[in-house]
């Protein structure tokens, strides 16, 4: 049996995806959403975004991969080195050519994995109706037609925005023991789904005012996406996510039943 995705250690629950986007993806993220040169990274700049999705990472204690740290300590370094001036005795000893930048192997990285994950993109959207099964002709409203599921970070950068919304403090903030469980709150979740089909992503953490109410509605988001009750989609990285029921209401009831000895 897989690892359950949510699970309870020491009083806390911890977050393990199955699939889990790299630390190249992060990056790549950012440099598209804040319209970056790739060929010329600010690094001071994508130093601290990174660090900041990093930190909200860990405090949803979300199971990182040594490669996410790593890559936090490369680009620390590469910052480091673009801080110094340049030494013309030292090339003789290290063998750097002279005047080499220290963001060079970081850009190679990043032109390679883009390459691999354009072509992934370009293959993973091509039809699939007809190679196992035939559906009659779809009907979809010509604005979801574009829609596709949201990245992780996409999804992080959301939540950074409704701590920004209720004040995130100096995150010191006493969560109460009588909080809502994951469970209660996927089902007060798909309730509103069941009466608006399809909300914005943001809406879902509207009346919850602490840290701990915004990351137990984060968690149920996700359980429920990994149990097929609900879709992310957002048309593009700039736009709005949203949430929308994907499953038949009796279905649904029996799976969150099913689930609620899990998350308890």
């Amino acid at each position: 049996m897989s690892e359950q995705p949510i699970r309870a250690v020491d009083g806390q629950y911890v977050v393990s995806l199955q699939v889990f986007e790299g630390p190249l993806d992060m990056l790549l993220y950012l440099i598209r959403k804040h319209e970056l040169d790739i060929f010329d990274i600010p690094i001071a700049f994508i130093t601290q975004k990174y660090l900041e999705v990093l930190n909200l990472m860990q405090e949803l204690n979300l199971d990182l991969a040594s490669e996410f740290i790593e890559m936090a300590a490369q680009l620390v370094y590469i910052k480091s080195r673009m801080m110094l001036p340049v030494d013309p005795t030292a090339d003789e000893d290290a063998g750097d050519e002279p005047g080499t930048d220290p963001r060079e192997e970081l850009v190679r990285a990043l032109l390679e994995y883009q390459k691999y994950k354009t072509a992934a993109e370009a293959l993973a959207a091509l039809p699939q109706a007809g190679r196992d099964t035939f559906t009659p002709p779809q009907t979809a409203l010509p604005e979801e037609r574009d829609l596709a599921p949201p990245g992780l970070f996409a999804l992080m950068e959301a939540l950074q925005q409704v701590f920004a919304r209720i004040g995130a403090g100096d995150g010191t903030q006493e969560i109460s023991v009588t909080r809502i469980s994951i469970s209660a709150r996927i089902s007060q979740i798909y309730d509103a789904l069941r009466l608006r089909k399809r909300m914005p992503f943001l809406e879902l953490f509207d009346g919850y005012a602490t840290r701990g109410d915004v990351v137990i509605t984060f968690l149920a988001i996700l359980e429920m996406t990994k149990l097929g009750l609900t879709l992310l989609q957002q048309a593009g990285p700039d736009t709005e996510i949203h949430i929308t029921a994907a499953a038949d209401e009796d279905i649904a009831a029996k799976i969150i039943a099913d689930s609620n000895g899990e998350l308890e």
